[in-house]
């Protein structure tokens, strides 16, 4: 039987748990008031009511928001602490949706892992015998809404699984492995990957991100079972005079192909895209799709993104293997699965009911077809850097990375 004293006491601790609970969400929505949408902070808290998130911090104001449970996706990142700009595009309604949408959840993230081709014969988003159009298209689960599995944590650092099986348009189960790997990068190893010094004036954020698949089946992955292949898409967030600045390599088309393909949405307007010399700018304004590609002759494996009203320089770098077989990801079963695109640049606009899931723009880079026998993997890095600074600082780097000025960028349009 309870004693007085302790029913009093019992009375007591509940009370201090209750005060405690109405304090602890006091101070998340007093967190919330605290900092505008747009910013790190924002989002930090916004996200952190959805998922247990962790957070790369550099000796500097550098943060990174990774998420496990939201497919290993790096959500967003800044140069200024939590009062600073989110440089990731956040995809709120996404999340606000009582079901999941059945083709694709928009939950965004500056840096997400996905899987290709999306489109023709080795699709993993369409099932077999389906017309290659909207209604029929699904991305896979392990990609859009299943959680990844948190294999270890640092503060510089996060590893990431997930075991998964896709079918693809030929009926092809694959049974793989991914391993990927988020690390925070501080200035010495920006100045090793880019060989460019930062003036002090600079604030900067930068990430590597190491994607391994492993074949678990027990067949290998060939031309007729059709294939895979690591698919890295950056999204970030458009301005009205944002541009997408890629250098490519010149040379014959017989040998090379064409320098740009850019016809996937329709033909990007000349007015949106500019070809100058050895450099592709695409207008990121988040006011009309269109989405471009380059071979793996073509890009540089480089591209940068450039906002004069935030002063946000943005640079990815990925892999590319010159000549290796690239997987088209175009909505076409008649053509070639085998001739595809190593780098794409996308800006979003309204659908033609008026609908938009952004705006965002996106860069993103694949690794070649992955033909492994089982057990064999296959890896693909892709990086993301940010500089924020005043233009005659950033120029340093543009003209070292990208071969043109910020006066070339500003005045590309």
């Amino acid at each position: 039987m309870i004693k007085i004293s302790q029913f009093i006491a019992l009375i007591l601790a509940l009370g201090l748990l209750f005060s405690c609970a109405n304090s602890n969400k006091k101070g998340k929505e007093t967190a919330m008031e605290n900092y505008e949408k747009g910013t790190f902070g924002y989002d930090l808290n916004y996200l952190s009511e959805k998922d247990s998130l962790i957070i790369l911090k550099g000796d500097n104001e550098a943060q990174v928001i990774v998420s496990p449970k939201y497919q290993a996706k790096v959500f967003t990142s800044t140069v200024d602490g939590a009062s600073g700009r989110s440089m990731g595009f956040i995809g709120y309604k996404a999340f606000e949706l009582a079901v999941p949408d059945e083709h694709m959840n928009g939950y965004g993230g500056e840096n997400r892992f996905w899987l290709g081709p999306e489109g023709g014969k080795y699709s993993v988003y369409f099932e077999k015998g389906k017309e290659q159009v909207y209604d029929n298209w699904h991305t896979p689960k392990p990609i859009d809404i299943e959680p990844w599995e948190l294999i270890s944590a640092t503060g510089q650092q996060v590893v990431m699984k997930k075991e998964m099986e896709v079918k693809n348009f030929l009926g092809t189960q694959f049974k793989l492995n991914v391993d990927r790997t988020v690390e925070l990068l501080d200035g010495e190893q920006i100045k090793s990957l880019l060989g460019i010094r930062l003036a002090d004036e600079v604030k900067y954020v930068a990430y590597s991100t190491r994607n391994i698949i492993t074949n678990k089946n027990d067949f290998e992955w060939t031309k007729a079972t059709g294939t895979i292949s690591t698919w890295i898409l950056d999204m970030f967030i458009p301005a009205p005079k944002a541009v997408t600045i890629i250098p490519f390599n010149k040379g014959d088309e017989k040998t090379m192909g064409k320098i740009v393909t850019s016809d996937y949405f329709g033909e990007i307007p000349a007015d949106r895209l500019a070809v100058k010399e050895e450099t592709i700018y695409l207008k990121t304004d988040g006011a009309q799709r269109g989405k471009l590609g380059l071979n793996s002759f073509r890009t540089k494996g480089i591209a940068g993104n450039y906002d004069p009203g935030l002063n946000r320089l943005t640079i990815t770098t990925f892999d590319v293997e010159k000549g290796a077989t690239y997987l088209n990801q175009e909505w076409n079963p008649s053509k070639d699965p085998l001739v595809g695109d190593a780098m794409n640049a996308y800006n979003d606009g309204p659908l033609e009911d008026g609908s938009i899931m952004g705006p965002f723009l996106e860069v993103e880079s694949c690794s070649p077809a992955a033909f492994l026998k089982p057990n064999e993997s296959q890896a693909h890095n892709h990086n993301v850097f940010h500089f924020v600074g005043e233009p005659a600082h950033l120029t340093k780097i543009t003209e070292k990375l990208l071969g043109v000025s910020i006066d070339d960028i500003t005045n590309a349009f």
